[in-house]
């Protein structure tokens, strides 16, 4: 299945990639499956995971309003984009799972606390994944060298527990399913399942997805779970390369996460 996920010294580039039965973690491929690697956006998943368990312990209302105030970050994101100066918790959420909202991810990581998401990550047993910080337009020396890292092992086995709804309960992992559900973004892996990238939340020829990407110089990242008749397959393609290489090779890199997606579909047909 990883075949085409080929470590590239003279660039840099190294892959992490896992792919499991959702339903039994059961290991499907995996190439580096064990790596650490920066994984930019995807971190935010766990930014997510923290705010639906609030949300279903009864500790945060979803209808909290939350002021964006003079929050200045770019890249990707809509709400630095919008009139509304103030958004729900849950409509912050939204942002993030749909487009990965920056100016909602700092927002919401300023409500719940970075040590909070790093304690839910120890709770479900991360130790090569994490949150490391807020997200910033200027990454300086005194700043984290990323906004995340993670395994594919790890996110694999994430994304596996997420659509097993065993992830902090049934509440809070169905709640960050649906946010992720809304994701826009199927550049990656998500590519080869044929899907509309602004409406795929129910089955469409049998083939459902929710996913989380992350986007950086030198980084691509791609999680979730596809669900087809023949079952889900729970995923994480992870690639990191020199920042400073050749452009070409951000093109080799999205070739062979789509080609990955092929196979990734075809064994779940």
């Amino acid at each position: 299945m990883f075949e085409f996920l080929t470590d590239r010294p003279e660039v840099g580039l190294r892959w992490s990639a896992c792919a499991a039965d959702a339903a039994s973690d059961s290991l499907l491929a995996e190439r580096g499956a064990d790596r650490s690697l920066s994984t930019a956006s995807v971190g935010k998943i766990l930014l997510l995971i923290e705010l639906a368990r609030r949300f279903a312990a009864g500790e945060l209302e979803r209808a909290r309003p939350l002021e964006r105030g003079k929050e200045a970050v770019g890249d990707s994101g809509l709400w630095q984009a919008m009139d509304a100066s103030s958004l729900s918790a849950a409509d912050a959420a939204r942002l993030v799972g749909a487009v990965s909202d920056n100016v909602a991810t700092n927002v919401l990581l300023d409500l719940v606390g970075l040590a909070a998401v790093t304690r839910a990550a120890a709770d479900l047993g991360l130790t090569r994944t994490a949150l490391l910080d807020r997200v910033r337009d200027d990454r300086l020396p005194e700043h984290p060298p990323a906004l995340s890292r993670g395994s594919a092992a790890e996110l694999a086995r994430l994304a596996a527990r997420l659509h097993r709804r065993d992830v902090f309960g049934t509440e809070a992992s169905s709640e960050v399913v649906a946010w992720l559900s809304l994701g826009t973004d199927l550049s990656m892996v998500a590519s080869a399942f044929g899907l509309d990238p602004l409406a795929h939340r129910e089955a469409d020829r049998g083939i459902r997805l929710w996913n989380k990407t992350g986007t950086d110089a030198g980084v691509r990242a791609d999680v979730g779970v596809v669900t087809s008749p023949a079952g889900a397959i729970a995923y994480a393609v992870l690639a990191e390369w020199d920042a400073d290489a050749p452009a070409t090779v951000r093109d080799d890199v999205l070739t062979a996460m789509r080609r990955t997606g092929d196979r990734i579909r075809a064994g779940g047909e």
